[in-house]
């Protein structure tokens, strides 16, 4: 299923999501400019597992944080790149109206720390560069399913044909989580492991976008009203 769009508006403008997008746009026609020294970008600033320890044992801690950070705002091709903005798009904003700006960038970051984390845990010697925000929007989308349980969701389903139908969030959102880790689970018997896409790191992700909320805004609670 691909999301089109919601039916939850936002009471203010989405400034930071609007930025983060943007800026991954840029770093992404940087990439393009590259050329032949893409691969040494991808390799300096990706998170790769396997040498996380190898920085953290050295006490090399600048090499080791950084590309956590860097690895989110780098992608391996225009489809990486439009799925994942897109995905923002869509969910983004309404999780910044309920964090506030400042707060929404902080979690932003921390879910996509996070979900590298995660990854390498499960992957933690791999030596494949991590590149791509998929693990700090499933952030977004970790609180975007606890907090708008009940919005309606506008998706484009490819079976046999294209055909469009509404489901409720928790639904669309939900299947993707269990479809990760699916994926994540069968890729740890399988060559997934070591490389292609890192399902473990939207796990990781999606769960802390779910905890991390009641950290950036202590006392939240779920809307029960049905949108």
């Amino acid at each position: 299923m691909i999301p089109l769009r919601d039916n939850i508006p936002s009471r203010l403008r989405p400034t930071v999501n609007y930025s983060i997008i943007g800026l991954n746009v840029l770093v992404f026609f940087l990439e393009m400019a590259m050329g032949a020294g893409l691969n040494l970008v991808i390799n300096t600033f990706g998170f790769v597992p396997g040498r996380f320890l190898t920085y953290l044992w050295h006490g090399a801690f600048a090499a080791m944080l950084l590309p956590i950070f860097t690895s989110m705002f780098l992608h391996g091709g225009w489809l990486h790149l439009i799925s994942n903005m897109w995905t923002l798009y869509i969910f983004g904003d309404n999780v910044e109206d309920t964090l506030g700006h400042g707060k929404f960038l902080l979690f932003y970051l921390t879910s996509g720390a996070v979900a590298c984390l995660t990854q390498f845990l499960f992957a933690p010697t791999s030596l494949i560069p991590m590149v791509g925000a998929s693990g700090a929007i499933a952030g977004v989308m970790g609180a975007y399913f606890f907090l708008f349980p009940w919005a309606r969701v506008l998706c484009l389903v490819p079976f046999f044909v294209f055909f469009v139908m509404e489901v409720p969030a928790y639904l669309f959102l939900g299947f993707w989580f269990l479809l990760q880790f699916y994926q994540g689970s069968f890729s740890i018997l399988g060559p997934g492991f070591k490389g292609g896409v890192a399902f473990w790191a939207h796990v990781g992700g999606f769960i802390a976008g779910i905890m991390l909320l009641n950290v950036f805004k202590p006392g939240l609670r779920r809307p029960f009203r049905r949108l």
